[in-house]
């Protein structure tokens, strides 16, 4: 039981907005975020998780021409954000440091 409570804890960090933008490069999320067609500019490192999901969800579907359908909000992703929230709490002196030293992540 408890291999399968780490395997599944595993899975479900690996698509989160937290790990994904302080873990990985941030070249990873930035293309992500393009590739979704996310109407965010930048996402901001204090707090990185919660923006991504936030800018997951307003994301345009490929088969979405009107740029204000939020019809794709997952309730995966609302999950997630709230999980990323208590993350990015946790990670809140390191993104701060980060924020301050690096800046933003910019999506081009």
């Amino acid at each position: 039981m408890k291999i399968q409570a780490v395997m599944l804890a595993t899975l479900m960090l690996a698509g989160c907005g937290t790990v994904q933008t302080v873990v990985r490069s941030d070249q990873v999320a930035a293309d992500y975020l393009k590739d979704k067609k996310s109407h965010c500019g930048a996402v901001p490192r204090i707090y990185s998780g919660v923006t991504y999901d936030f800018c997951l969800l307003h994301a345009e579907r490929p088969d979405d021409v009107d740029a204000f359908n939020y019809n794709n909000a997952t309730p995966g992703v609302l999950v997630d954000a709230a999980l990323s929230g208590v993350l990015d709490t946790l990670l809140l002196p390191y993104t701060i440091y980060k924020q301050h030293a690096d800046g933003s992540i910019v999506i081009n």
